[in-house]
Parts: structure tokens; C-alpha cells; sequence
């Protein structure tokens, strides 16, 4: 058995799916079985017949896999799942028992969700897909960035792979897709297009800059300024109150499903990833089990039923969370008890820089008693979000954006007497 390290070909790695750890890892080796070729045999011959060669070979590995496939050829069978061959084995068998059972259709058909069978060809006409730049992996499969080849714009694809993507999960890709077809909000990130293939669906969207989490991370003190996360979370809360008008509940909000425009501070947001999203009527329940466990709400560990109310428990998560760059709940303790309880504090450090008005807020999300809870109406109306100095950076940031969708006119009038009287420059009406 020889291990050798992979060797980059022009920096592009080789990527495989790890689903001991769930995520996407690059490949550093390559383990090679077998006996050892005759010593009479050289390099050449050594490689011809599947050996490795000597190990004072130049780039032994090259050769190797030049020999075997292309590196084209490579790349594509380490991101792609292989098509299973027909020959299988009893635990093969019971493993496509889990599988969607599809009738595999051929271009020009109509796939399953509804959609018109494009060739992969075809697709790779439209974008190209790098396949180096993983943006992210969700519960349906994992997104990399591209670019439409005719326009030039980046975008951000989804690939989902129909052979190995559960059937007890297609009713909830139904939803996810249904969900971005419908909504069209400056706060919901932008769905353009959807293409099936006999074996894979591509969901194509707008490309951002990051997310909400790495700007926590990143920020100098690990943590967030009040004026920052003030002004992020009336963008959630905006968004959230035209998508719970629409009977439509995220259930899974975290900052890494809150992405960014751009680089700045006072940027503009967008809730994506609807994997676990839900069509709800306002006083509905449903019992399914969604979301990240830290930012799951009390109710749904209870398995008693959640409606929209959900989405505001997530958002006192994070609020606090970016506020003090700590999780409210202990995670190396029973998280499920602190959360069903609400067993969480405000340690002095950094909390007595936060507001009153902040930790009033978070508590009012934080509520046990669904009925207890602020909405989202509720939310936008707390006084911690009634100050001028927010008013004027959404202002700002809807002048950017070009459309008025944070703010509302019936404030103008008080806001700018108060400039005149504060003798501040008049922030753009």
C-alpha cells in the first residue's frame, strides 16, 4: 500500500463529499492497493500496468493520472456522483429503496418537479460552474459560484443529484422551489432560474458578497456594534414580515442563511436557503422537526406544533448573538432543556455595554409562550428600533438600493423637523 499526495493542478483541487462530517473536503491522498510491480519493469511500465513508480519519480502522481483520465475528467467524477452500474448488491438494493424512484426522462421531457429536461450541454452553454468555489452546502445539496457565459453576471448554482437525494425529501424541495419562484422582495435573495437533466437540477440565483455570521466573526471584538445589528435586523424583520404575509415561515434563520451585498458595514441583506421553509396559515401548526438546533425554538423540541412565531424566537438568537458573539444557551450542556426553559443570561462582559432597550427586546423574542412573543409587526414597531440615527442609515441604504422598501413616508415629516432642530444635514427624502 503506497499513500501519495495529491499534486494541484493549476491550484484547482480535488473535491469529494465526506458524510461522516457532512460537508465537502478537498483530497490530500491517494491510497493504492496492491502487490508491488516486478522490479525489472520501469517507470513507464510501472504506471501502464496501474502500479505506483518509484518514489524518486518527478511528479509520479502527473503521470499517473494523466495516464488513468484527464484532469477535466477528474474533476468531474470527484464532484459528480457516479451513476450507479447495473450490477448490485443486497445492500445496494436497499439502499435505492431510500432513493427518489424516478423514471429517468430524456431531453425535451418534463422532469418531476414540473420542470423542462435541458441536456447538460445545454446548461453548460447557459453557465459555467466553478467548481473550485463552494459557496456553501444546504440540506438539498451544495451551491458553487458561476457566471452566465452571454451576460457575464456571477451567480450562485445549487446542483442536487436526483440519484442519491431522498425521497422523503422531495416534497420539501417542491416547497423550497414553489417558495423562490413566488417571492420576489429586496430581502429574499434572487431566484432566476431552475434547469432539470436526467440526473441533476441546477437552482441558479444572485450571487452575494458572504454572510451575517462572517461579519461576526470578522468584526474587531468578535461581535457586533447595537447601530449595526440595529440596522441588519429591521432588513430580517422587513423581509420576514412580507414572507409571514404570505403564510410563508423560513424555519431555519442563523446568520449563515443572511447574506450580504457587499463588504460594508451598513450593507444591505437578504434571506436565502429555504430548505426547511413551510406554507403556514397565520394561527396553522405544523409538527415537523426543522432547523438548526442552537437557534430552534421551544416548541418544536416539544413537538407541539409551531406557526410563524418560530421565525421570531430565531430572531432573538441572533440578535444576541451578534451582539455578544456568544450563543444564549450553553452548548456543552442540555441544550434542549436551556432552550425549552429559557435558561439564558447577560453576563456583564460584554452586556453592560448593551442597551436596555436591546436586552428588552431580545426577551420579548425569547418567550417560551408562542403567544407571549413579539411578531414581526410587533418587532419593527419596539422602540429600539424607532431612533433617528436608524431611520437615517435605512434611509441611506434605500437610496442605494434605489426602491423604499425599509422605511415609510409617514415619517418623513417627523424625522426631518428633527434634523432642523438637532441642525443635522438632511438625510435624502
Amino acid at each position: 500500500m503506497v499513500i501519495d499526495p495529491i499534486i494541484q493542478y493549476e491550484d484547482l483541487p480535488l473535491l469529494h463529499w465526506n458524510p461522516k462530517k457532512n460537508k465537502i473536503q478537498k483530497i490530500g491522498s491517494v491510497v493504492i492497493f496492491g502487490e508491488p510491480c516486478p522490479s525489472t519493469m520501469n517507470n513507464q511500465e510501472k504506471i501502464n500496468a496501474g502500479c505506483p513508480p518509484d518514489d524518486n519519480t518527478p511528479q509520479k502522481l502527473n503521470k499517473t493520472v494523466d495516464n488513468v483520465f484527464s484532469w477535466a475528467s477528474a474533476i468531474k467524477q470527484a464532484l459528480m456522483p457516479v451513476t450507479p452500474q447495473s450490477s448490485t448488491t443486497p445492500n445496494d438494493l436497499s439502499r435505492q429503496m431510500d432513493m427518489v424512484q424516478l423514471k429517468v426522462p430524456t431531453p425535451g421531457e418534463t422532469g418531476h418537479l414540473g420542470v423542462q429536461i435541458q441536456s447538460e450541454q445545454e446548461f453548460s452553454q447557459l453557465y459555467q460552474i466553478f467548481a473550485d468555489e463552494i459557496l456553501g452546502s444546504g440540506q438539498f445539496g451544495v451551491c458553487y459560484g458561476g457566471i452566465h457565459r452571454k451576460t457575464g453576471k456571477h451567480v450562485a448554482v445549487k446542483l442536487i443529484d436526483k440519484l442519491k437525494f431522498p425521497s422523503n425529501k422531495e416534497a420539501a424541495l417542491r416547497t423550497e422551489v414553489e417558495i423562490l419562484q413566488k417571492v420576489r422582495h429586496p430581502g429574499v435573495v434572487e431566484f432566476q432560474q431552475m434547469l432539470e437533466t436526467p440526473d441533476r437540477i441546477f437552482l441558479v440565483m444572485e450571487k452575494l458578497k458572504g454572510d451575517m455570521l462572517e461579519m461576526i466573526l470578522s468584526s474587531e471584538k468578535g461581535r457586533l456594534s447595537e447601530r449595526i445589528t440595529q440596522f441588519l435586523i429591521s432588513q430580517i424583520l422587513t423581509a420576514l414580515k412580507y414572507l409571514h404575509n404570505q403564510n410563508i415561515v423560513h424555519c431555519d434563520l442563523k446568520p449563515e442563511n443572511i447574506l450580504l451585498t457587499s463588504d460594508s458595514d451598513f450593507t444591505q441583506v437578504k434571506l436565502c436557503d429555504f430548505g426547511f421553509a413551510r406554507i403556514i396559515g397565520e394561527r396553522s401548526f405544523r409538527r415537523s422537526v426543522v432547523g438548526t438546533p442552537a437557534y430552534l425554538a421551544p416548541e418544536v423540541l416539544r413537538n407541539k406544533g409551531f406557526n410563524r412565531s418560530l421565525d421570531m424566537w430565531s430572531v432573538g438568537v441572533i440578535v444576541y448573538v451578534s451582539l455578544s458573539g456568544t450563543f444564549p444557551f450553553n452548548e456543552d450542556e442540555n441544550l434542549e432543556d436551556q432552550i425549552q426553559n429559557a435558561e439564558f443570561m447577560y453576563p456583564p462582559n460584554p452586556w453592560k455595554e448593551v442597551s436596555e432597550n436591546a436586552i428588552d427586546f431580545i426577551n420579548n423574542l425569547l418567550q417560551v409562550k408562542m403567544s407571549k412573543r413579539l411578531t414581526v409587526s410587533k418587532s419593527l414597531q419596539h422602540i429600539w428600533l424607532q431612533g433617528y440615527q436608524l431611520w437615517s442609515d435605512l434611509r441611506c441604504l434605500e437610496k442605494e438600493v434605489g426602491e423604499r422598501f425599509l422605511t415609510h413616508e409617514s415619517d418623513d415629516a417627523r424625522w426631518c423637523e428633527y434634523e432642523q432642530q438637532n441642525g443635522l444635514n438632511p438625510v435624502y427624502v
